[in-house]
């Protein structure tokens, strides 16, 4: 995937690439290093700028070391741009994605080099997968999707849209999550079966340390050991 960060066109004195990375809390300012690292002996072959994206910025400003400018300064640069969001809220990552798609921006895949990727594996377009993650085999995965340090994706998951795996996740086989569900930080969830995978539904959430022995409906936020709903 992360081959794909790069283009030459061939010329010697192409445009300018940038890479916006959006959103510059906790998350962003974590994963502006792995994208350093995978762009690591390129920059300046490819005449590139890291940049930190955020969507409401008055003035542009510094950031960790980069230049930080609102997502409509950045929409208005010229040259090559791509983009990835580091923003947790789900939501939020789909309607900005959906306005720097809108413009013709590519979205690039950023991809620890630490992380294990093994057999047969699809993982659609704005990934973001943080460092000593292990995906296995056969696993399916949904646009813009996070996994934060350390988690474990086994055998034939299918992960749909915009879902969030907060750190230390260990997501055990034969598991499919909804759209936009999130994950808890340490939740363990059981595995399913060939054929009848457990079930998290879409906007569902996983507290921090919970163990998911079943389906969790739709939109319910589960937690404990065993995982129940969230009594309020």
């Amino acid at each position: 995937m992360a081959a794909a960060l790069f283009m030459d066109n061939g010329s010697d004195n192409f445009m300018k690439s940038y890479f916006g990375l959006i959103g510059a809390g906790g998350h962003g300012r974590e994963v502006m290093p792995m994208l350093r690292a995978m762009l690591q002996g390129k920059i300046a072959g490819l005449n590139a700028e890291l940049l930190f994206v955020v969507e409401n910025l008055d003035e542009e400003t510094e950031i960790n070391g980069y230049r930080t400018i609102s997502l409509n300064a950045f929409l208005d640069l010229q040259g090559t741009k791509r983009f990835n969001v580091a923003i947790g809220d789900s939501k939020v990552r789909q309607r900005i994605a959906e306005v720097c798609l809108a413009q013709n921006i590519e979205p690039f895949a950023l991809v620890a080099n630490s992380v294990i990727l093994l057999d047969n594996n699809e993982i659609g377009e704005g990934c973001m997968i943080s460092e000593q993650t292990i995906i296995t085999s056969n696993v399916r995965i949904g646009r813009f999707f996070q996994a934060n340090n350390q988690c474990n994706i086994s055998h034939d998951c299918v992960i749909g849209d915009y879902v969030t795996l907060a750190p230390g996740v260990k997501c055990n086989g034969n598991v499919t999550i909804g759209d936009h569900a999130y994950i808890g930080a340490g939740a363990l969830i059981k595995q399913g079966k060939y054929g009848k995978p457990l079930l998290i539904g879409e906007g569902a959430v996983v507290g921090m340390g919970a163990v998911v022995i079943k389906d969790v409906e739709p939109y319910t936020t589960v937690v404990g050991n065993p995982a129940k709903p969230l009594v309020k």
